[in-house]
């Protein structure tokens, strides 16, 4: 597991209090989920193409203390929202019956309570059109990182797999991460009918402490990738520790300032049928995952300019995840760094994904005093960037950032508590029962 800090014994006695005083039981029966949340240095935008990315978790997340209700019901509250969640198990969850995320309105505070509750519903609905059967509620309190805006974090799929694995065990059910994975997916994509891929989930289940997690998200294959700083083995290359930072933009809903951000998967797609075409395999998926190499630089000028910068930055994107894990796996973190910012400008360059506010942030985070590498987490429409920083000088960098986005973005900047606007942290571990 390693050296980990999160969560901490107040925050798990916490959980524990409350959940004791909900269902009036001792403190000492409650369980608790930690189900991380994770950043994906290399592999942005491409999951989609059945391409190769990286992904770990961090040492913040959802929280999620629970007993078994002894009966079917669900009576759930969150540290976020007000209200209270009752349902039960043995009622028929439909999926329709949720609302649907559209990230180019805004949703007030109302409609984001029922999301979570949401949640807990499409954990039942997964497990039941699975097969499993079903007879124990919980009683559980859920809150997620204190004064953390957590939009590109993939909170979602952290929320769904906490549910998962309280459901599960309150109900002495074993299902593998495997599974759990796409008992999520039907979280999501079935019940919430949110259009996204198993890269969330498969990063908070299967990660591990000190490892990226490599993964071909055509065949759906994972590894485990060791860096040597963190697993105790030292030479001169892994001398330096690290940690990894979180700056806040203070966007927290959707800037759709494209409004051709979301045919980028369609452009792929195209790309991918006319490249494909002229290769002689036309029969094959519209993947540009689908498209060797070879037969990308042989065919690219029959490209469009426009397709040509979605297929120049999934080819150089896939590159750059290879290149990432073996520096990775070698402790070489400068040019860890250096591929990460180089992923950044090409989402910015070729996909074109992103807007002013999280441009700007980007440019201060790579010019920061330590940093190695950083980009934007998620599509870049609001939330955060990611960083790696060598650990000396992650105060210095924390502050050189502060400074210089409040310059920029005052009224952004100032709607973000001075001491969330970068968080400072460590690699996590995946989801799990304490």
């Amino acid at each position: 597991m390693g050296a980990m800090c999160w969560p901490s014994e107040s925050e798990l006695n916490m959980i524990r209090k409350k959940v004791a005083e909900m269902c009036g039981r001792n403190s000492e029966e409650v369980k608790i989920v930690a189900s991380p949340y994770r950043i994906c240095p290399l592999g942005a935008h491409i999951d989609h193409q059945g391409g190769i990315v990286s992904a770990m978790t961090i040492d913040k997340g959802i929280l999620l203390g629970f007993v078994p209700s002894y009966d079917s019901q669900v009576i759930i509250q969150s540290g976020q929202f007000e209200g209270e969640v009752r349902f039960r198990v043995d009622e028929e969850q439909l999926p329709g019956n949720a609302p649907k995320v559209n990230d180019s309105k805004e949703y007030s505070s109302s409609v984001e309570e029922c999301r979570w509750g949401n949640y807990a519903r499409g954990a039942i609905y997964a497990l039941r059109k699975k097969g499993n059967n079903l007879n124990q509620g919980i009683i559980g309190f859920i809150s997620g990182a204190e004064g953390l805006d957590s939009s590109g974090l993939s909170s979602s799929a952290a929320v769904g797999v906490a549910y998962l694995l309280a459901f599960e065990s309150a109900n002495k059910l074993t299902i593998s991460p495997t599974e759990n994975i796409e008992y999520d997916r039907l979280i999501e994509n079935e019940y919430l009918g949110l259009k996204n891929g198993i890269l969330d989930q498969s990063a908070i289940l299967l990660s591990s402490y000190g490892c990226l997690t490599r993964m071909n998200c055509k065949t759906k294959e994972h590894k485990l990738v060791q860096c040597p700083k963190l697993s105790g083995i030292h030479n001169k290359e892994t001398d330096k520790r690290f940690k990894i930072l979180l700056a806040f933009s203070g966007l927290k809903q959707a800037l759709i300032t494209n409004p051709g951000y979301n045919s980028r998967v369609s452009e792929c797609r195209e790309a991918a049928r006319i490249l494909l075409k002229a290769s002689g395999n036309e029969g094959l998926e519209p993947l540009l995952s689908n498209v060797e190499p070879e037969a990308y630089e042989e065919h690219k000028s029959k490209l469009d300019p426009n397709l040509a910068r979605r297929a120049e930055h999934y080819f150089s994107e896939n590159k750059r995840v290879l290149k990432g894990l073996e520096a990775w796996a070698t402790g070489n973190l400068e040019d860890f760094g250096k591929l990460i910012s180089a992923s950044g400008l090409s989402s910015i360059q070729n996909y074109e994904s992103g807007c002013e506010p999280l441009i700007q942030l980007y440019e201060i985070i790579v010019r920061a005093p330590g940093v190695y590498g950083a980009r934007f987490s998620g599509a870049g429409f609001r939330g955060c960037c990611i960083a790696f920083v060598d650990a000396d000088c992650a105060l210095d960098a924390s502050s050189y950032i502060n400074k210089e986005y409040s310059k920029i973005q005052p009224e952004l900047a100032s709607q973000i508590d001075p001491d969330n606007m970068v968080l400072i942290c460590d690699a996590g571990d995946c989801a799990r029962i304490i």
